[in-house]
């Protein structure tokens, strides 16, 4: 696959599915630019922004009612400044995804040779390349189009996977799935898996086949240009 083409390809899954979007950008929502962007303007408080992550399904499910919930709400000051997403993003679904867990397994064995500044570039221009091409999708996405499937785990599992579908404009639907792991902060997601083929895993790859051609100096200058605006 062309480099130039990463986001591209990717976008025809991801747009298909904004509530996964949204949740995959937490990979990257403890860059600083993000939080302070976050500080500095929240959206309006709503009272239904609560998750309960007692376990993975509802987790999940809460943490998407929560989200659509807020859109519903707000929808129109949203789409007068798309900004204000990542501030509500920030406050819904960041403490329930492991960003350093996900953005090692992103990195791979670059991760481990990075530096802690090339990290922190990394992470910040990964989170804002993936929010200006996928997040306004969530503006238009509403609760009627996502089905959370019940989670049926065992009680004293450590790894688990919640289903979920997502409809289509035309009609036709899209599994989206959540992979989970249980940590000393309760359960915590790390991957999207969208009809099939997973994030982590698909950008893992794509982005170290670029590092071990152009650096990964690089690759963070490439995602970088293709964020916001300054």
């Amino acid at each position: 696959m062309p480099r130039s083409n990463l986001f591209t390809q990717r976008g025809e899954r991801f747009a298909l599915a904004p509530v996964a979007v949204v949740l995959l950008l937490g990979v990257a929502l403890n860059a600083p630019q993000a939080r302070a962007a976050a500080a500095a303007e929240p959206p309006p408080a709503t009272a239904t922004t609560e998750v309960d992550a007692s376990d993975p399904g509802t987790l999940i499910d809460s943490a998407a009612k929560a989200m659509l919930s807020d859109l519903d709400a707000h929808r129109a000051e949203y789409r007068k400044d798309p900004a204000k997403i990542n501030a509500l993003v920030d406050r819904v679904l960041l403490p329930h995804f492991d960003t350093d867990y996900s953005a090692r397994l992103v990195l791979g064995k670059h991760w481990t040779t990075a530096t802690a500044e090339q990290r922190q570039k990394f992470v910040s221009g990964f989170y804002h390349s993936l929010l200006n091409n996928y997040g306004a999708a969530l503006l238009d996405f509403t609760g009627d189009r996502l089905k959370v499937f019940p989670y049926k785990g065992e009680p004293g599992a450590t790894m688990a996977t919640v289903r979920t579908l997502v409809r289509k404009d035309d009609g036709s639907t899209v599994a989206v799935n959540y992979s989970l792991h249980r940590t000393d902060k309760g359960w915590m997601a790390w991957d999207v898996i969208i009809e099939g083929i997973s994030y982590v895993k698909s950008f893992r790859d794509d982005f170290g086949a670029e590092i071990d051609k152009n650096g990964l100096d690089a690759l963070i200058g490439r995602l970088e240009k293709q964020g916001p605006t300054k």
